[in-house]
């Protein structure tokens, strides 16, 4: 039997296995691409978990009044995540467009209406992804604030 004979029979033309060893080399990238994927997801859910914190701390601020230490344990509560820090501030003012600005408490605004007293709230969380990917920090400082007039 000479080798083209050989050739012919077709010994070297199986392809059983070859979805296999296609899938081994695949596999490696899919996992890597979906724990990438679920990475990120706890990273947007921290953020919103952030965020519903820093509302919770006005909502508390809205119901009891400006209380810096109560208000602290709201939005500590408000998430289950340890670590989560948090500020809050009262200050009167005057709504001017999308904005607040700075004014005396008791006095009128621009606009005739009397100055406001507005709560702010900040929460910050650390996240440390299990990736590191290109163009984000690691850790990454997740952070929202939450405004509220309160009088």
């Amino acid at each position: 039997m000479n080798m083209r004979s050989f050739l012919r029979i077709g010994r070297f033309r199986e392809d059983a296995g070859i979805s296999a060893i296609e899938f081994a080399l695949v596999a490696p990238f899919l996992c890597t691409f979906i724990l990438g994927v679920v990475d990120l997801g706890f990273g947007f859910q921290s953020l919103m978990a952030v965020t519903q914190a820093a509302q919770a701390g006005t909502y508390y601020a809205m119901v009891n009044g400006f209380n810096s230490s109560a208000i602290a344990t709201a939005v500590t509560n408000a998430t289950g995540m340890s670590g989560i820090t948090t500020s809050a501030t009262q200050a009167c003012g005057c709504p001017s467009g999308t904005a607040v600005t700075t004014s005396t408490c008791n006095t009128n605004c621009p606009n005739g209406q009397a100055a406001g007293t507005y709560v702010s709230v900040s929460a910050q969380y650390q996240y440390s992804p299990i990736l590191s990917y290109p163009g984000l920090p690691s850790p990454m400082t997740l952070t929202s604030t939450s405004m509220l007039r309160i009088k």
